[in-house]
């Protein structure tokens, strides 16, 4: 309750108007609108989370990360850093493969495994309240049909091309469309190769294989070529991910492609952390803010690009600040100091607001974020 600014998460309509209390129940959110209609609701919760007059948005959805098992980065030998980053007001973590797990295997049976393994190691753990969509497949030429049915039964829905042993690019078609028809989201690399060992692919390779994602358009770290961006908006229908660790200059550069032929629906967020970048908590709301600040896209749009598209790409129940969606929130404000008097101001100047509060499933993780300057209006916990 207590909110000056309700963020809504959907691009189409991204502020909520005439409200300023969510109500959450069971890890759901049930109610949207003003303290004084919902008096009774509010008088009988088990607990209260004043905003103070801050803004509250959806929790960021992280669409690129690299986890392994557990909260631990043999690449950047970190620990504990996923509980970090929902301390950067990071929610949702989707997996873009498990390729930072040391000796991973590249065999039919093994890279099903691992799939399968991390899958299950995550929906039984959530650090820092973060939810991790990991196990990820990593695409390799020895898989069949068969195995697609196998990993779907299992619960596996991830898949990533760009990794695997493929002569060529091409040679990975039949592997993208069985694991669509089996319900698997398909993310494929793009753009130069990257010190984990992946392919180069460029926009005539990603158009014949015809993935959900193109994953890092911008760069991870070296973006695809501007005319290879504007054919992938124009003679397909696959998501462009931008992610911090890439070339800002092509990602604004997408961004404005993007709003100029009406496409920022297709335009999704991510980190693409842990990576030779380092751990980064801030990374997606570095991007949001970069986008907000830089690009024609608005503060609430940019916040929509990182949760309601995720979700929509995704087809994840969180994302968007409606009654119905996982309660997975997080309350920020201008920091301290800041010409600006509101998150939204803040972002459209380039600064990186101060998060106060995140909520995940229902339940609030922290007041104060670690990792954010402190906010002007800090959240309290009345009860």
């Amino acid at each position: 309750m207590g909110a000056g600014t309700l963020v809504s998460g959907d691009l189409a309509n991204p502020l909520i108007e005439d409200a300023d209390t969510v109500l959450c129940a069971d890890g759901i959110i049930t109610a949207v609108g003003r303290s004084r209609d919902l008096a009774d609701e509010i008088a009988s919760a088990d607990r209260v989370l004043n905003a103070s007059g801050a803004t509250v948005a959806p929790g960021l959805i992280d669409s690129h990360g690299h986890v392994t098992f557990g909260d631990y980065s043999p690449r950047q030998k970190a620990v504990d850093y996923l509980e970090g980053y929902v301390h950067g007001g990071i929610t949702r973590t989707i997996s873009a493969g498990e390729v930072h797990v040391p000796g991973r295997p590249r065999d039919r049976e093994g890279v099903k495994a691992l799939a399968v393994a991390a899958r299950a190691s995550f929906d039984r753990y959530r650090p820092g309240g973060m939810r991790v969509h990991a196990g990820n497949v990593l695409l390799e030429p020895t898989l069949t049909a068969e195995d697609f049915a196998h990993l779907a039964r299992c619960g596996v829905w991830l898949a990533k091309f760009g990794f695997g042993a493929y002569e060529k690019a091409l040679d990975g078609v039949d592997q993208i469309r069985w694991a669509k028809e089996h319900g698997l989201v398909v993310m494929c690399h793009a753009g130069g190769a990257s010190a984990a060992g992946s392919a180069s692919l460029r926009a005539e390779d990603l158009l014949a294989l015809d993935p959900h994602v193109c994953g890092h358009a911008n760069g991870g770290p070296t973006s695809l070529p501007a005319a290879d961006v504007e054919r992938l908006l124009t003679e397909s229908g696959m998501a462009l991910q931008i992610v911090q660790a890439g070339n800002l200059r092509a990602g604004l550069d997408i961004v404005r492609r993007a709003a100029e032929a009406g496409a920022l629906a297709r335009i999704v967020v991510g980190s693409d952390t842990p990576s030779g970048f380092g751990v980064m908590p801030l990374a997606v709301l570095k991007t949001v803010v970069e986008l907000s600040a830089l690009s024609p896209v608005q503060p609430a749009q940019a916040w929509a690009l990182a949760t309601g598209n995720v979700a929509e790409v995704w087809g994840l129940p969180a994302g968007r600040l409606r009654v119905g969606a996982e309660a997975d929130l997080v309350v920020l404000d201008a920091p301290r100091g800041s010409a600006a008097t509101t998150a939204l101001e803040a972002m459209s100047i380039g600064d990186i607001p101060g998060i106060s509060a995140v909520v995940t499933d229902g339940v609030p993780r922290f007041l104060a974020s670690r990792n954010t300057p402190g906010a002007t209006r800090p959240a309290t916990l009345d009860r």
